[in-house]
C-alpha cells in the first residue's frame, strides 16, 4: 500500500545506476522521486524522457540546486567516487539524509568526513549495497549463525567478475582514475585483483576475486565446522521475485568414499519487492522515523561501510608495498 506522506527524493547525477535505482523508488512504497539534478538540464530533461518519469518530477541543470529545495527530504547520489566527499558532505549539511553509491569513498580519512557530517547533522547515511536488503541475505545469516547446523565459519571465498568489452575499458567512468578507480592499467586502474584476509584467532581465511577481464560470476562458497553454504547470484539474483542458495549440514563421505551421505538442501527465498527496492523502502523507513517521529539515525550502516572501506584500504596499501601483509 502506497504511503500518504512519502519521503520526497531526489536523485544528484544520471549515471546508468540511477536509472535501476530511480525505478526503485518508484517501486517501495514509502517513498517517490521528487526531482533529479544533473550538471546540464538538458541531460537530466534527457533522463527523465529516457526512464519515464512523471512530468511532475523536478528537473534541475545542477546538484546546488536540488540541495537547495526545501522540498527533498533525501537524495541518491551515483556520481563519481572521486566526487563523494564534496557533494556528501554539502548534502549532509543541507540536511539531506544520504544514500550514497558505493565504493562509497575513495579512502577512509574521505568516507570519515561524510560520516561525521552525517552525525553531526542528524542525517541518516547508507550505501548502495542492494544484496544486504534481499530476504535472502537475512536468511543466510540466519542458518550462518547456527552452531548447530553450521558450525564455526572457516572459509569464505567470493567471486565478482564482468567482461564488459573495450568500450567499457576505454570509456566508463570506473577505469578513470581521476574519477573513480584506485590504480594501475595503463591509465593506471586495477583491473583484476585477488585479497586474502586471515583471522588468526579464529582460523578462518577469506578470499574476494575482482575484475574486468573475466565472465560474469557473482559467486560464494562460505564453510564451517559443521557445514556450507553456496550461490553464483550473490551480488544480482537470478530473477527478481525470489533467489536462493545450497546449504548443506553434516556431510560426510560414506563407506569407501564413493559418495556423500547427504545432497544439499536447496533453500527458497522469496521477495515482495526488488532488493534495490527494498533497500530503498529500508532507508526511506528510517528517514520517515526521523522525519516524522523524532528518530535518531541508524548507525548501523555507517559501520558496515567504514568496515568495507578499511578493508578496501588494506588491500591498496598491500598492493602499493609490494603485496606484504597488512594488520588490522
Amino acid at each position: 500500500m502506497a504511503d500518504d506522506n512519502p519521503i520526497r527524493f531526489g536523485i544528484i547525477g544520471c549515471a546508468e545506476i540511477a536509472r535501476k535505482v530511480s525505478r526503485a523508488i518508484h517501486k517501495a512504497p514509502n517513498s517517490t522521486l521528487y526531482a533529479v539534478a544533473s550538471r546540464s538540464i538538458e541531460k537530466a530533461k534527457q533522463f527523465a524522457v529516457k526512464n519515464g518519469l512523471s512530468e511532475t518530477v523536478k528537473i534541475y541543470g545542477s546538484y546546488d540546486e536540488l540541495l537547495d529545495d526545501p522540498c527533498v527530504d533525501a537524495v541518491y547520489m551515483p556520481l563519481p567516487t572521486s566526487l563523494h566527499r564534496h557533494w556528501g558532505v554539502l548534502a549532509a549539511q543541507k540536511k539531506k539524509h544520504l544514500l550514497l553509491e558505493k565504493p562509497t569513498a575513495l579512502d577512509l580519512d574521505e568516507l570519515d568526513m561524510i560520516l561525521e557530517a552525517c552525525e553531526s547533522n542528524g542525517v541518516q547515511f547508507m550505501d548502495g549495497s542492494m544484496w544486504y536488503h534481499h530476504p535472502r541475505t537475512a536468511k543466510m545469516k540466519e542458518l550462518l549463525s547456527d552452531s548447530q547446523l553450521f558450525g564455526q565459519p572457516k572459509s569464505i571465498h567470493s567471486s565478482s567478475t564482468y567482461a564488459p568489452g573495450p568500450e567499457f575499458l576505454e570509456k566508463d567512468v570506473r577505469v578513470k582514475p581521476e574519477l573513480d578507480a584506485l590504480a594501475q592499467n595503463s591509465a593506471g586502474v586495477i583491473l583484476s585483483c585477488t585479497a586474502c584476509l586471515n583471522w588468526d584467532k579464529e582460523e578462518t581465511v577469506a578470499t574476494f576475486h575482482c575484475s574486468f577481464l573475466s565472465h560474469e560470476t557473482m559467486d560464494v562458497a562460505i564453510s564451517g565446522s559443521n557445514g556450507s553454504l553456496h550461490l553464483e547470484d550473490f551480488i544480482i539474483p537470478y530473477q527478481e521475485s525470489s533467489a536462493s542458495f545450497d546449504f548443506t549440514s553434516g556431510a560426510k563421505f560414506v563407506d569407501l568414499h564413493i559418495g556423500w551421505n547427504v545432497k544439499p538442501e536447496k533453500v527458497q527465498v522469496a521477495s515482495e519487492l526488488p532488493q534495490e527496492a527494498m533497500m530503498v523502502q529500508e532507508f526511506a523507513r528510517l528517514v520517515k522515523g526521523i522525519r516524522d517521529s523524532g528518530c535518531n539515525p541508524d548507525s548501523k550502516w555507517a559501520k558496515i561501510s567504514r568496515m568495507t572501506q578499511l578493508v578496501l584500504d588494506a588491500v591498496k596499501k598491500s598492493i602499493n608495498i609490494g603485496f606484504k601483509p597488512v594488520c588490522l
